[in-house]
């Protein structure tokens, strides 16, 4: 299986406005993400209807002891996704404990843990505790070597941190949120750049929630945005 450009954030509130989304925007570049407001009104049921439009990306990003982190990505394998997200602050024990669950459920069928390092909301001014001052590009960095010492490789970052990541790690998977098309608002997203320039500085695919789902014609925004990032024509 190849993995999606793009992945469609389902933000919603409704399960059936979700499913319809989904249903409207199936296409082979194209992906969806869950997160917990629909998983926490719908659960499984709604990720394995999803899944029979795309590929799910279940977006959770678990940062607990490993053995509430395997357990919960698991379950997403067995709900019908084919990726789940974890924080890469959850550390080195937790992270080789997800690569062996990774290479176990492969064997079953595709499926990748997704690294989360520095979320694109913030800025060198909004850091948490504990990491202001620091660079952001050198966290992630640091943070996607670290898990790929654990034996993983597929990775979430702002399009700003994807360059060096990919020239750090050239076979990674490599998703960018905090994409927007050219004019379109920033929403709470802070390190963002379009999906031509996410390209450009090596994601394999990206995240884009508001400008398709909130688009009067859902599925033309979608298709659009999968031509910026290719560069090519995109059959509709």
């Amino acid at each position: 299986m190849s993995d999606p450009k793009l992945f469609v954030a389902l933000d919603v509130d409704d399960p059936a406005r979700a499913a319809e989304l989904a249903r409207d925007l199936e296409h082979p570049g194209i992906g969806f993400k869950v997160g917990p407001r629909l998983i926490l009104r719908e659960g499984a049921r709604l990720v394995l209807k999803i899944a029979q439009h795309g590929p799910v990306f279940v977006d959770c990003k678990h940062l607990d002891i490993p053995s509430t982190m395997t357990s919960a990505v698991r379950a997403a394998f067995e709900s019908g996704a084919s990726y789940a997200t974890v924080h890469a602050w959850s550390g080195p024990t937790a992270l080789r404990e997800l690569a062996e669950l990774e290479a176990r459920l492969n064997r079953e069928r595709h499926f990748r843990v997704l690294v989360v390092s520095v979320l694109t909301s913030f800025s060198p001014d909004t850091l948490p505790f504990g990491l202001k001052g620091r660079d952001i590009g050198a966290d992630v960095l640091g943070l996607a070597q670290e898990a790929q010492a654990s034996g993983l490789k597929a990775f979430v970052c702002s399009p700003h941190e994807a360059s060096a990541l990919r020239r750090a790690i050239p076979d990674a998977l490599i998703i960018t949120p905090g994409v927007r098309p050219s004019g379109s608002a920033k929403g709470d997203q802070v390190r963002v750049e379009t999906p031509q320039a996410a390209a450009l500085h090596g994601a394999s695919g990206m995240v884009v929630g508001r400008p398709i789902i909130e688009a009067p014609e859902p599925r033309s925004a979608a298709l659009q945005i999968l031509r910026e990032f290719t560069g090519e024509a995109v059959a509709p």
